[in-house]
């Protein structure tokens, strides 16, 4: 951290410390965890977005912190992110189909613009879109119907891991529980290993595979979607399930 006037150097702040965990493929590990916790944190220094100071990032068997742009650049291939905001994560100059097919000209140099068109064609039917849609530009579309578009803009260049930042937590109730089961069908067709960021532990439950607790920047409890929500062991976990709304 830096401050004061000069802005010299007052200190450092670990917004995360000696967090580990694994996500194997087909899995969905939820990250969960008020705000503030660190949980976007951690997504984004998978990803490289924000730079590490220590520790290892592991994938596919090769440490990629180390890694310079680059290097790291093929890589990217495999591991995207959905945004939180399905609205501000998408270019509003851009049209659906530049928006879908702009990773195709980065990691698919050699595509036709035919190919990409049909490419572009194929991801929106994937997602419950038309692709007579793709001419049109994200104003034009619900908050739901948004997300959609930015699942398929993750899935262009066929990841095998996507980083899901809170990616309901902007959407109507209803609409939450289709992307979510959007996301559940996609996993299976696809094989795709997710981690799921998100603070709604009713949501986490429903799509988890396995769970992690983060109080701040610390992972206080991991268990199974099931122990987790059976048997909490952490106070933290315990006050996080008594928030959670109950049908009556």
């Amino acid at each position: 951290m830096h401050g004061g006037v000069l802005r010299r150097k007052s200190g450092d702040i670990r917004a995360v410390d000696g967090v580990s965990f694994t996500v194997e493929p087909g899995q969905t590990v939820g990250l969960v965890g008020e705000s503030g916790s660190g949980k976007t944190t951690v997504g984004r220094t998978i990803l490289k977005l924000i730079p590490a100071t220590s520790g290892a990032v592991t994938f596919n068997g090769r440490d990629i912190l180390p890694l310079s742009e680059r290097e790291f650049r093929p890589m990217r291939r495999e591991m995207q992110m959905i945004f939180q905001d399905p609205f501000g994560s998408l270019n509003p100059r851009f049209t659906i189909a530049e928006i879908v097919s702009e990773a195709l000209e980065i990691h698919f140099a050699r595509m036709s613009r035919s190919d990409r068109r049909d490419r572009v064609a194929e991801l929106l039917r994937l997602v419950g879109l038309s692709p007579e849609m793709m001419a049109r530009y994200p104003h034009e579309f619900s908050g739901g119907q948004r997300q959609r578009i930015g699942i398929a803009r993750a899935l262009a260049v066929e990841p095998q891991f996507i980083i899901c930042d809170e990616p309901v937590s902007a959407l109507d109730v209803s609409v939450q529980a289709q992307i979510v089961n959007l996301l559940q069908d996609l996993q299976e067709q696809l094989g795709i290993a997710y981690l799921f960021i998100a603070h709604d532990l009713a949501v986490v439950e429903h799509i988890s595979d396995h769970v992690l607790v983060m109080h701040h920047g610390k992972i206080v409890e991991s268990a199974t979607a099931e122990e987790i929500y059976h048997n909490p062991q952490d106070s933290y976990t315990k006050a996080l399930l008594a928030a959670v709304p109950q049908l009556t």
